[in-house]
């Protein structure tokens, strides 16, 4: 299940994903972020906090994601991994690509020091 906050002030869009984030989600992902980006946004905040799984699809949608944002000189921020999803993200390696953050709030500070 994804949602998504969007501040066209800032550019600054905040997509929460919950449950499995699998091939079953990430069609519905991937048309957000896609919506989020023909919207004007740059700066994507991926909320995963309520995810509990991640698959290489998941991985896939991040790299185009990630990719994405950067065209449009923007990012892609990941926050708010559980244990066994940061594992899959170190294991990766993606955790070199993609900036993660503890929560919400630390992306937020980071974006606005930048």
């Amino acid at each position: 299940m994804v949602g998504l906050m969007y501040n066209t002030e800032t550019t600054l869009a905040v997509l929460p994903v919950r449950g499995r984030f699998d091939a079953d989600q990430v069609h519905d992902v991937q048309h957000e972020f896609d919506s989020l980006l023909t919207a004007g946004a740059r700066f994507i905040i991926l909320d995963l906090s309520d995810v509990q799984f991640v698959d290489s699809s998941a991985l896939a949608v991040l790299v185009r994601g990630m990719r994405s944002c950067r065209e449009r000189n923007g990012e892609l921020l990941l926050c708010g991994l559980r244990q066994p999803v940061k594992a899959i993200f170190e294991l990766t390696r993606m955790d070199r690509a993609i900036r993660i953050y503890r929560d919400e709030l630390s992306a937020r500070s980071a974006l606005a020091g930048a």
